[in-house]
């Protein structure tokens, strides 16, 4: 299925004095951009189309392909100044480029690249700034039997902060922390049917406007998901990613996990 990617806000939350020039999709976690991380965890699950909703920092998403150097992150062998890879990251991916404006909304992103899916009845689409290392296989699978007409992926609170439960006087009565409330988050890493359109007003929010009126009608489905989420929407959150990378921590790098071998 085809990947549509939301790569054009502007990030605000994210900035600082370094960064106020990239755009969140490119700031680095490892040796690649946060954008990259996420593109090579969908093409590990075969799904290698991508459509990339730009706005804000598109120059800089454009020539981070197309001066892409995959030796970089790839053993290779060089013959007389010819380098030969012995492995690759995006060789066989497609990659289009869609300008979708500086102040559009999520859901107009995506009604500015329909024509770009080709007509496929199902697609995939994503935020440009959240890890995972969700069984994607799984999650589709699960999708398709709901009979649904959308799907997310839901996650527990992330939140380190506690609701206080607090009388008229003033008085607190309880102190709890919201990971331990039974609620779920909007995690992204949506599966799509092309009947999302019909919903989707010009200038419309993919969330607002199509899921919200979907779960009302039964029609959203929601993929539970306790292992690993993170998103990268703030410095810190993109800092913390960048640290557990160096230390070897880095689940949502699924595609490094050896595949079992199959008896024959």
């Amino acid at each position: 299925m085809k990947v549509v990617l939301f790569c054009g806000g502007y990030g605000m939350r994210m900035r600082n004095d370094r960064s106020d020039e990239i755009p969140k999709p490119m700031q680095m976690v490892g040796p690649r951009p946060l954008l990259w991380h996420i593109m090579r965890y969908y093409a590990h699950f075969g799904h290698t189309e991508f459509i990339l909703c730009l706005g804000y920092g598109a120059a800089k998403i454009k020539d981070f392909f197309l001066d892409y150097h995959e030796e970089q992150s790839n053993d290779f062998v060089l013959h007389n100044d010819r380098v030969e890879l012995l492995h690759t990251d995006i060789s066989d991916w497609s990659v289009t480029f869609v300008d979708t404006g500086l102040e559009s909304a999520i859901g107009e992103r995506l009604r500015r690249v329909r024509k770009y899916l080709d007509g496929d009845p199902y697609f995939l689409a994503n935020y440009a700034d959240v890890l995972t290392d969700a069984p994607l296989d799984r999650v589709i699978e699960r999708f398709h039997e709901s009979g649904a007409t959308a799907s997310i992926l839901v996650v527990p609170p992330q939140s380190s902060f506690h609701c206080v439960d607090v009388a008229e006087n003033g008085e607190i009565k309880e102190i709890t922390p919201i990971s331990r409330f039974p609620i779920w988050e909007n995690g992204g890493y949506f599966v799509l049917s092309q009947e999302i359109f019909d919903l989707l007003p010009p200038g419309g929010d993919l969330v607002a406007d199509v899921c919200q009126p979907l779960a009302g009608q039964g029609r959203l489905f929601g993929y539970r998901h306790e292992g690993f989420w993170k998103p990268a929407d703030t410095f810190k959150e993109r800092a913390e990613l960048d640290d557990g990378y160096t230390h070897g921590i880095h689940p949502w790098t699924v595609w490094e996990t050896p595949q079992p071998v199959q008896s024959s």
